[in-house]
C-alpha cells in the first residue's frame, strides 16, 4: 500500500514537471505584465502628487509624507484579507476584483480635487492601493508559480521590468499634466485672501482631475480584457500529497527575514524617490523648478526598469542572493555619496541608485517564497504586507528632514540596504540549506 502511494506521487510529480516543461506561458505571461505596468504607473505617479499637494496645503516634509503613508498602509491593512480572497475565488477572479477596485479609487480623486480637501485625497489613495494590494498578492506568485520553480526570480524580474517601465513614464506624464502650472511661493500664499487662497487651491487641483478620469477607464477596460482572458489555472492554498500538514509560515526563517527585507526594500526606494523632486529644487543641488525635476525622477525608475531587464538573464547565471548583495553594497554606497556631495554630481549620484534597486523586490520575494509549498499563497500575503515600509519610512525620513535639512536626510535608506545585505548573504536561506550547512 505504501509503495502503490508513493509510485502514485512520484507518477503525479512526473505528469507535473512534464507539463510544466511543454506548457508555453508566454500569452498569460504577457497578459498578466499588463497589471505589473499599470501599478507601477499609479504607483510613481505619487512622487508627482506630493510637491503638488505640498505646494497647494502648505504642507511640511512629514505631513505631505503622509500621501506614502495613506498608500502604502493599505498593503498592510488588506494583504491578509486579499490572500484570503486568493485562496477562496484564485487568482485570476482576485486580479479582476482588484483593477475595479483600484478604479473607484482614481474615480475618488475627483470629489477630492473639487473638494480641495487633503484628507479626501488621502482616502482615495488608501483605496487606490487596496486595489493594487490585491493586484500584489495575487499576481507576484501567479507569476512565482507559472513556470519552472528554478527560473521564478529571473520570470518574475522581467516582469518587474515592465513594472519599473510605468514607473518611468509616470514622472514624465504626471510633470506635464499635473505640474504643468507654476505654483505661488509661500510668502506669496500667505499674502493671499481665504476666498482668493481657495480659488488657487480649486485652480490647482483640477489638474489632477483628467489624469486620473483617464486612469480609472483605462483600470477598468484591463479588468474587463483580464476577465475574458483563459488564464492557466493555479491552485491558490491546496494541500499537496506529502506536504506536511502542521507546516507553518513562521517556522520558515526565509519567509520571515524576507518579509524584513521588502519592508528596508520598499522603503528605502520609496524614501528616495519621494524626495526627488524636492531634493532636485535645493540650490546646492540643482535648483530645478518642480516641472523640471520631475523629468529627472524617470531617470531613477529608468534605471531600475534597465537593470530589471538586464537582471533577468543574470538571475539564471549568478546565484540570486549573490547579485542581491552586489546590489545592495552599491546602492548604500551611492546613497551616501549623494549625502557627502553637492551640485549635479549629488543629483546624478541619488539617481543612479535606481539601477541596483532593480532586482531586489524579485528577488527577495522569490527567495522569501523558496520551499513554501502550499504555504505559497499565506507566505505571498505576508510579503506584500511588508510593502508597508513604505508607508512608514518615508515618514521617518521627512521627519529628519524637517530638523536636519533634507540633503543629509538619506541615512535612513543606507540603513535599509545594510539589512538587504545580511538577508542576501546568511538571512536568506531556507530552513533545509541551513540545516545541510550545520
Amino acid at each position: 500500500m505504501a509503495t502503490r502511494e508513493i509510485n502514485a506521487r512520484t507518477s503525479l510529480s512526473q505528469a507535473i514537471q512534464s507539463a510544466t516543461a511543454t506548457q508555453n506561458y508566454s500569452r498569460p505571461l504577457a497578459i498578466v505584465t499588463t497589471l505589473f505596468f499599470m501599478w507601477g504607473f499609479l504607483t510613481c505617479l505619487n512622487d508627482i502628487l506630493i510637491p503638488h499637494l505640498k505646494s497647494i496645503f502648505d504642507l511640511s516634509y512629514s505631513r505631505v509624507m503622509l500621501i506614502q503613508f495613506a498608500f502604502f498602509s493599505a498593503y498592510f491593512l488588506f494583504s491578509v484579507p486579499w490572500s484570503k480572497v486568493v485562496n477562496t475565488i484564485g487568482y485570476k477572479t482576485t486580479m479582476v476584483v482588484g483593477l475595479v477596485t483600484m478604479a473607484v479609487g482614481a474615480f475618488l480623486f475627483l470629489p477630492a480635487a473639487s473638494a480641495v480637501s487633503f484628507p479626501l485625497f488621502l482616502i482615495a489613495l488608501l483605496v487606490l492601493a487596496a486595489g493594487i494590494t490585491g493586484l500584489q498578492v495575487s499576481a507576484n506568485p501567479y507569476v512565482d508559480l507559472l513556470g519552472k520553480p528554478e527560473t521564478a526570480s529571473s520570470r518574475l524580474d522581467l516582469t518587474q521590468a515592465f513594472n519599473s517601465l510605468g514607473t518611468t513614464i509616470a514622472p514624465k506624464i504626471g510633470g506635464l499634466l499635473i505640474l504643468s502650472g507654476a505654483p505661488l511661493a509661500i510668502d506669496q500664499l500667505q499674502q493671499l485672501t481665504p476666498e482668493a487662497l481657495h480659488l488657487y487651491r480649486v485652480q490647482q487641483a483640477s489638474s489632477i482631475k483628467m489624469p486620473y478620469t483617464v486612469i480609472g477607464v483605462a483600470l477598468l477596460l484591463l479588468a474587463v480584457l483580464i476577465g475574458v482572458s483563459k488564464l492557466p489555472k493555479i491552485e491558490a492554498a491546496n494541500t499537496v500529497s506529502g506536504q506536511k500538514a502542521n507546516d507553518s509560515i513562521w517556522k520558515h526563517r526565509n519567509l520571515l527575514l524576507g518579509a524584513l527585507g521588502i519592508f528596508a526594500y520598499v522603503g528605502a526606494e520609496v524614501s528616495i524617490g519621494s524626495f526627488l523632486v524636492n531634493y532636485f529644487g535645493l540650490p546646492e543641488i540643482a535648483g530645478f523648478s518642480a516641472k523640471t525635476a520631475a523629468g529627472y525622477v524617470s531617470f531613477y525608475w529608468g534605471g531600475a526598469m534597465i537593470g530589471r531587464f538586464l537582471g533577468a538573464p543574470l538571475l539564471q547565471r549568478i546565484k540570486p542572493g549573490y547579485l542581491l548583495a552586489l546590489c545592495a553594497i552599491a546602492a548604500g554606497a551611492l546613497v551616501t555619496a549623494s549625502m557627502l556631495l553637492s551640485g549635479h554630481v549629488a543629483m546624478w549620484t541619488i539617481l543612479a541608485v535606481g539601477f541596483f534597486n532593480s532586482i531586489m523586490f524579485p528577488t527577495i520575494f522569490s527567495l522569501g517564497e523558496a520551499e513554501l509549498g502550499p504555504l505559497s499563497g499565506t507566505g505571498s500575503g505576508l510579503l506584500t504586507m511588508a510593502i508597508v515600509g513604505g508607508a512608514v519610512l518615508p515618514v521617518m525620513q521627512g521627519a529628519i528632514a524637517d530638523r536636519v535639512g533634507l540633503h543629509h536626510a538619506f541615512v535612513l535608506p543606507v540603513i535599509c540596504y545594510l539589512y538587504i545585505l545580511f538577508y542576501a548573504l546568511q538571512g536568506s536561506k531556507p530552513n533545509s540549506e541551513r540545516y545541510a550547512n550545520v
